[in-house]
């Protein structure tokens, strides 16, 4: 009896979980679809919300990059330039040269922020950009995609604007030693108008005629400014070494750098800062970035070793300016290059440079005598020139694809890649470099000497620049 009521018990509860699971399973059609649903909809925000995430991310990456980017680029001007030009001119002068450096960090962000900006990047001609951005309106905190579609507009204004003040602080070791600081003001205020912002416009500005990432007409590859600063800066000192003439006894009398300490210095703030330069202008903190720093340095270290090797073989010893200037022809050369080649590219690039810019200092401007101060043109003209030539030799798709056809594939780049025909676009970019900053510069400077006259009097000049501008000596040496 007992083992009956077991079995009754079992069967029982065995078909009452059977139902039970059957009830569960055997929901309304309606029900079971609108569950799918509501999961492909949970699915979907949760992977829009990743995405988002995701997104804020990759911004907030590339905009802390972008803005150590903008600081290390002003370093360059100060305390680099600073030291390094200071350093390479006669001790009765260092303040003054050093004054120049600093003077612009302020005077170019005013006419930035005016104007300049507006000129550089908002929408225009070919030629010159509009007054769209004008007191900077519509720079804000969000993205221009045409420029930099992760990082505010505004990051991106106030990293362009680094590359704004330093260009024509370049031109300062020309003029060297010389100009009074009132002509520097007018002519470097003049200068930003008439050659920086329209050069950087065609290069890299909407519409540009010489834009390549954005269908220029003749698309030059210039990654972080070879046209548009180191050759217009070093053609623009030339000029204007010609035009004011000698210094007071140059060349009879020697006139020595007077602390080589403070331009090694500077040297090598150069060399730092000059991957925000360049690596900098990738825009983002990506693979393209890494690229530029590396052929940024491999340029810089090459160009040092063939311009000491040069100096070496040709008087005995390498000197510590000469490699240390050869190290800055190097990141001259490199810089338009430095988002297209590889590193190897960017070894040939350095050491053609250090070789190319030594010569154009020690046999070219000694051939023609003329006194450009501390080799602005030398290096910086010289170095830009072969640099954005150079580039149109060895850029690669591989590094950068920026020409693609209308499928979306890349194009062969520079000339070993395929493209024979960059070399063209090159040329005409460095031609209307070399055209705008001789034209444009001859009439500055007209302008100028009539305004205020160009150079210090004889008597201030023999005294030093230290105390007859500025009131000061830049070291005091008490008994």
């Amino acid at each position: 009896m007992k083992r009956l009521i077991y079995i009754v018990i079992f069967v029982f509860g065995t078909g009452l979980f059977a139902a039970r699971g059957i009830a569960q399973t055997a929901q309304p059609a309606g029900a079971s679809v609108q569950s799918a649903s509501s999961l492909q909809t949970a699915t979907a925000a949760q992977s829009q919300k990743l995405e988002g995430e995701i997104a804020n991310a990759q911004g907030a990456g590339d905009n802390a990059w972008m803005l150590v980017c903008a600081a290390l680029v002003l370093m360059m001007t100060g305390p680099g330039l600073a030291l390094f030009y200071g350093g390479l001119v006669r001790k009765k002068n260092v303040l003054a040269t050093m004054m120049q450096s600093f003077s612009l960090m302020a005077l170019v962000t005013v006419i930035w922020a005016v104007i300049g900006f507006s000129l550089c990047f908002g929408s225009g001609t070919s030629f010159i950009g509009g007054l769209s951005h004008l007191f900077l309106h519509g720079v804000g905190s969000a993205p221009d995609p045409t420029y930099a579609g992760t990082i505010p507009f505004e990051t991106y204004m106030i990293y362009q604007l680094m590359f704004a003040i330093i260009t024509p602080a370049l031109i300062c070791g020309a003029f060297a030693e010389r100009m009074k600081f009132s002509a520097m003001v007018l002519f470097m205020v003049l200068w930003s108008f008439i050659v920086y912002d329209p050069m950087a416009h065609m290069v890299w500005g909407k519409g540009g005629f010489l834009n390549a990432a954005l269908g220029g007409a003749f698309p030059t590859l210039d990654f972080a400014g070879g046209t548009v600063v180191h050759i217009t800066s070093g053609v623009s000192a030339l000029v204007c070494a010609l035009y004011l003439g000698k210094r007071v006894g140059y060349p009879s009398e020697p006139m020595p750098p007077h602390s080589v300490v403070l331009s090694f210095i500077g040297a090598c703030l150069l060399w730092v800062g000059w991957f925000g330069f360049n690596a900098g202008s990738a825009l983002a903190a990506n693979g393209l970035a890494t690229s530029a720093f590396v052929a940024t340095h491999f340029g810089a270290a090459a160009a040092a070793i063939g311009w000491g090797l040069a100096e070496w073989l040709r008087n005995g010893k390498p000197s510590v300016l000469g490699v240390i200037s050869g190290a800055v022809a190097g990141l001259v050369a490199i810089t338009p290059a430095s988002g297209f080649v590889g590193p190897m590219s960017a070894l040939i690039i350095g050491f053609v440079a250090g070789v190319f810019c030594y010569l154009m200092v020690s046999k070219v401007k000694a051939r023609f005598g003329y006194d450009d101060s501390l080799d602005a043109f030398g290096v910086h003209g010289a170095g830009g020139t072969i640099g954005a030539l150079l580039t149109g030799v060895f850029a690669s798709s591989a590094i950068n694809p920026i020409f693609k056809d209308g499928q979306g594939k890349a194009l062969p780049v520079g000339l070993i890649d395929g493209n024979a025909g960059q070399i063209v676009n090159q040329l005409v970019g460095v031609l209307i470099s070399w055209v705008l900053a001789i034209v444009g510069t001859l009439i500055i400077l007209k302008i100028v000497d009539v305004l205020v006259g160009l150079r210090v009097r004889e008597e201030h000049e023999i005294q030093g620049l230290d105390l007859a501008l500025h009131g000061e000596e830049g070291y005091t040496f008490e008994a």
